[in-house]
């Protein structure tokens, strides 16, 4: 380790042990790259996520409520439910108005059963390819949720109902802008089937599962915006940081630390997801154009020849702004990049500076390219030194 990076992970315990975190300080250190050593990443993004106030001895009282909170939610919205479905089954409650399985009522407790199926199936088959390039999403936890898998229980889970269901779940190959995504070369291809998954032995989890659940309980909760696909390249990055935190004691709880983390972030980036609001000022079409006018300030060449060609932003940038980048890079890169994300005091108005320095990067190949090469280059975008990426949109976020 280099006497530079000793430094930098001083200055970071230094000001993590104060009795109230200097938030801008925090901030400052953190755009240019948090350590991992220590749990560092894990508690700087807890705090700039606003999951833990800046007064540290609050934090454990905070968290314990917290996680209690997210175990509620367990009982309540899948054990309850799982009981429910089981009693259901071998009780006659069924064959009633109320609880029959064709009852038209949309409030019935069976129209409420059959549209969260829809949700899961679509979620179960997003969680099942995240991150294909590394193995960690389908191996077992080393926590696997007790109130879920405890051997006695005889209720519904999640895997049981995704394993039991006839419905199915529609793939949708474009996004809503009606771009068809490439999938990024930097990535493999995650197995197509079902069963080409390891089965784990009871008892077990996989880190997909718990990630699964996080979403199904998200959906729930937010029934406005429920699931949206890519929502799961999202949660993904957090949860793989916070459950490979080294400080045991958290990362036990790495499930519920990643949905509060999950849902405070989805609460600023929500916009994005919400197709209603896609021609608003804080929707993700007026993101997609403020790239573009960024651009046309700062290269009005390339900016011209893209126009020239027709490439719109929607082609590539939709999949780059709503999905923080995540599906452009390997997953450490990732990591990296939302470092300066969650840092950002205008809360990701930087996101917008980066897709810039991505365009401007490749301006030579952009320039000399056609519409095919050009699309190939923007949907499989080819740098992969984020840092470089990082420092070319610092430079053009100094000279606004």
């Amino acid at each position: 380790m280099s006497s530079l990076h000793k430094s930098r992970i001083a200055d970071f315990q230094d000001v993590l042990k104060e009795p109230t975190i200097a938030l801008e300080k925090l901030r400052e250190l953190s755009f240019s790259g948090i350590p991992c050593e220590g749990g560092l990443r894990c508690l700087c993004w807890k705090i700039l996520l606003n999951y833990l106030p800046l007064e540290r001895a609050s934090w454990s009282s905070i968290l314990a409520k917290q996680r209690e909170l997210y175990s509620q939610f367990l009982r309540e919205m899948i054990i309850q439910p799982g009981i429910a479905k089981a009693n259901m089954g071998v009780s006659r409650e069924d064959v009633t108005f109320e609880d029959h399985p064709l009852n038209p009522n949309p409030d019935s407790r069976w129209n409420t059963y059959f549209r969260d199926n829809e949700v899961l199936l679509q979620i179960d088959k997003d969680v099942r390819r995240l991150c294909p390039d590394i193995s960690f999403f389908q191996r077992a936890t080393e926590y696997p949720c007790l109130l879920i898998l405890d051997p006695q229980n005889e209720f519904e889970t999640l895997r049981k109902r995704v394993e039991q269901t006839t419905l199915k779940s529609q793939t949708v190959a474009r996004n809503r802008s009606g771009v068809t995504n490439m999938s990024s070369p930097h990535k493999n291809s995650a197995p197509s089937s079902l069963n080409e998954y390891e089965v784990l032995p009871n008892g077990c989890e996989a880190h997909w599962e718990v990630v699964e659940r996080i979403l199904f309980i998200y959906a729930k909760l937010n029934p406005g915006i429920a699931y949206v696909q890519g929502m799961n390249e999202i949660v993904g990055p957090l949860y793989y940081t916070f459950a490979t935190d080294p400080n045991s004691e958290w990362k036990e709880h790495a499930e519920a630390d990643t949905f509060f983390c999950f849902t405070n972030l989805m609460a600023e980036i929500r916009d994005n997801f919400i197709k209603s609001l896609d021609d608003s000022q804080c929707g993700i079409t007026y993101k997609m154009e403020k790239v573009y006018s960024t651009l046309k300030d700062k290269d009005m060449e390339l900016y011209m020849k893209l126009q020239e060609q027709n490439i719109k932003p929607q082609f590539f940038a939709f999949r780059w702004l709503t999905l923080l980048l995540s599906q452009e890079f390997l997953l450490p890169d990732v990591i990296r990049i939302w470092d300066s994300l969650f840092a950002d005091d205008n809360r990701f108005e930087f996101l917008l500076v980066v897709c810039c320095a991505m365009l401007i990067l490749i301006r030579e190949q952009l320039l000399e390219g056609d519409f095919t090469v050009n699309m190939r280059l923007l949907q499989d975008y080819p740098i992969t030194d984020v840092c470089q990426i990082l420092q070319k949109a610092k430079e053009l976020q100094d000279s606004q």
